[in-house]
């Protein structure tokens, strides 16, 4: 039988990935996929009057094979993926979005489902139920239950053709990561970059034949630092345009006509179901309820981030010509300046910090800070599945210790893994018949390989990502609700980022970095110079960071918030819609959109503004938390029992109020800025 289908007999029932062959998969899907249907059949065919139980929690309870299965498989395909993968997904995905249409589209379920939203008054619903039946009835309409049959036919053929859209472009970015390299056979080359940089980017070019050079790839632990520290110019700008130019370049990695159609087929879907654009109609289901609220929203922040932004870019203009009599500072050069300036102002940058972060030691650390918060313990196990080597595991137990949550950690680039970071889930939280089913919670990232002389040392910006990440994860391990569809990180995308963005700050309190921040040879205690420095330096440049962030937010908008037709140059198109953003010269034959993963593969379409939400949300929160203590328990059983345990069980306004006393405050966000002076 296959693997996929059985009982999984591993601790706590993991995914048991050392049995797992590619070839599993779609067999597993389609059989899984027929089991959900048979499911639902029933649901159609049952003739008892229709209750919240018969047709609600049984639609709930209809597909968990389903969601298992392309849980899996959509998780290796972003962390583990390979040509086999790749292959399969271009039938497993659309698999997938025809099951989805069939549900939605299906006339007879959604008469029932309609039957128990028009009389739920009658049901005596809990809290919960209620949110599980308006999210559910309104998922049903948004995706097309009230069309007529040949306007749902277009649905069907515009939704799989969306999926489809979305793993090419997703497929083409991969791949010009993976196939990009930088040699430099130069020592002379390498001047400014540290030691430990130089060394990947050695073992790199090892790795792929080279020996005695240097490789530098796309991969952000190598792209980055290489933009940051790497005096020669020319190289920079090689590696900038190389960046900046992915999926721009024609050839079978182009992805400008895919971004044009996935625009345009979304567009089309949100007229069909009465909305005015794609934006119109993701939002409903937002905070942020529309795009006016988001233009206002950009804006404001703008209108307090703009002055500060032009000063700081003047200031790194002077600063380039004093230094290095750089006239015409260009995109290539700012992130090497601005790394020089800081030091210079600051005293402090990476180098001097990573030897204070050893990764290993950091993971004590978020651990110690979820301790110290919520009493959880992490215990490593070597006896749970992987998919690779390099990922480690974790029995998380709760003060009494009750198992919590299974915990995942995968943190270095390979080449079968997407860039960036992320947070996902094996298995969600749910209660099934009475038992509570706990989560099975992983986190993804990037970081800087260990070397031969070396381990692992963070920069800053890394440990910041993974306290990012830790926060996602506690919302998924933390979660307590009854059904699966409303818990952890299922909630609305305008607030998923407030439980990763608000951990974030304990990275800069010199109370939590004592718990772990020590000199990987000397252990030697980070010092409370370096930590004041840290946050010293923390809004140095914040007025360009600031806009940069927004100016992503308003390409976003731009692509989703009107018809999208009339773009034809998207070089142009992206300077009209950021361009007051930018103060720097526009640079030919570059774009963003075309690797705005986020926004074309990742769910983030006219979402992006949700980050900078989420800072005003983690900004007003983490006040409350200073008010009272960093570690406050209290604060921190209010936080988890309002925000962390509910998932999407209730609108997130009334949990943020419930955690917080008041609505959030966006001079919070900023006051810690150091956009508003108080």
């Amino acid at each position: 039988m296959n693997v996929l289908l059985k009982k999984f007999t591993t601790p706590f029932e993991t995914v048991p990935f050392n049995e797992i062959k590619p070839e599993d998969f779609l067999p597993a899907v389609k059989e899984a996929i027929a089991t959900a249907k048979g499911r639902i059949a029933a649901i159609k065919a049952n003739t008892a009057p229709e209750t919240f139980e018969n047709v609600m929690e049984a639609l709930e309870a209809a597909s968990p094979e389903v969601d298992l299965i392309s849980g899996i498989f959509f998780n290796l395909h972003s962390a583990e993926t390979n040509d086999k993968i790749q292959e399969i997904a271009k039938e497993f995905s659309p698999l997938l979005t025809d099951f989805g249409n069939d549900i939605s589209l299906d006339a007879d379920l959604f008469k029932k489902i309609k039957k128990v939203w028009d009389h739920k008054d009658n049901f005596n619903l809990t809290a919960e139920q209620k949110m599980l039946l308006e999210k559910s009835y309104k998922s049903f309409v948004r995706n097309g239950a009230l069309l007529n049959d040949a306007q749902k036919e277009k649905m069907r053929e515009i939704s799989s053709r969306l999926s489809t859209l979305g793993l090419q472009f997703g497929d083409h970015i991969l791949k010009e990561t993976n196939e990009y390299v930088m040699l430099v056979d130069n020592k002379e080359d390498l001047k400014g970059l540290p030691e430990d940089v130089a060394e990947a980017a050695a073992t790199t070019a090892k790795e792929k034949g080279h020996e005695g050079k240097w490789a530098f790839t796309l991969q952000y632990p190598s792209v980055i630092p290489f933009l940051t520290h790497a005096s020669n110019r020319e190289l920079r700008k090689k590696l900038w345009l190389a960046n900046s130019t992915k999926g721009f370049k024609d050839g079978e990695t182009d992805n400008k006509a895919i971004i044009k159609e996935i625009a345009s087929l979304r567009h089309q879907k949100a007229n069909l179901l009465g909305y005015e654009s794609h934006a119109h109609f993701v939002l409903e289901e937002r905070m942020a309820s529309n795009p006016k609220t988001v233009f206002e929203f950009i804006e404001n922040i703008v209108n307090h981030a703009t002055p500060a932004a032009i000063k700081e870019t003047e200031e790194l203009r002077a600063y380039a010509k004093k230094l290095d009599g750089v006239e015409d500072l260009q995109k290539w050069d700012t992130g090497y300046y601005a790394e020089k300036l800081k030091n210079e102002k600051f005293q402090v940058n990476d180098e001097m910090l990573r030897p204070y972060f050893k990764l290993e030691n950091v993971i004590d650390g978020v651990f110690q800070v979820a301790k110290n918060l919520y009493g959880l313990t992490f215990q490593q196990r070597f006896d749970i599945p992987v998919y690779h080597e390099d990922v480690k595991t974790y029995d998380v137990l709760d003060e009494n210790g009750k198992h919590v949550s299974v915990f995942y950690a995968d943190f270095h680039p390979r080449a079968g893994k997407r860039g960036g970071a992320w947070m996902t889930s094996f298995r969600g939280q749910k209660v099934d018949q009475g038992v509570q089913v706990r989560p099975h919670v992983a986190i993804v990232c990037n970081f800087t390989k260990p070397t031969a002389t070396k381990p692992s040392l963070l920069g800053f910006d890394e440990v910041t990502t993974l306290f990012h990440e830790f926060g996602h994860a506690l919302h998924g391990m933390l979660a307590d609700t009854k059904y699966e569809s409303l818990s952890g990180t299922n909630v609305f995308w305008d607030f998923v980022e407030l439980p990763s963005q608000i951990l974030e700050n304990w990275a800069y309190e010199k109370e939590c970095l004592d718990l772990f921040a020590e000199h990987f040879e000397t252990k030697e205690k980070i010092p409370a110079e370096l930590i004041k420095k840290i946050k010293d330096s923390s809004s140095f440049l914040e007025g360009r960071a600031t806009l940069r962030q927004l100016s992503f937010a308003t390409v976003d908008m731009a692509w989703h918030s009107a018809n999208p037709a009339s773009i034809t140059d998207i070089e142009a198109f992206e300077s009209n819609s950021m361009g007051k953003m930018d103060f720097l010269p526009a640079v030919q034959g570059t774009s963003i959109s075309t690797a705005f993963s986020h926004i074309f593969a990742g769910g983030y379409s006219a979402g992006y503004y949700s980050y900078k939400w989420a800072e005003v949300l983690d900004a007003d929160a983490f006040e409350f938390f200073k008010e009272k203590g960093i570690f406050n328990r209290e604060v921190a059983k209010k936080f988890r029992d309002n925000v962390l345990s509910k998932g999407g069980s209730q609108h997130p306004m009334d949990l943020y109020v419930a955690f917080r006393g008041q609505k959030p405050n966006p001079d919070a966000l900023l006051r810690r800025a150091g956009l508003l002076h108080k």
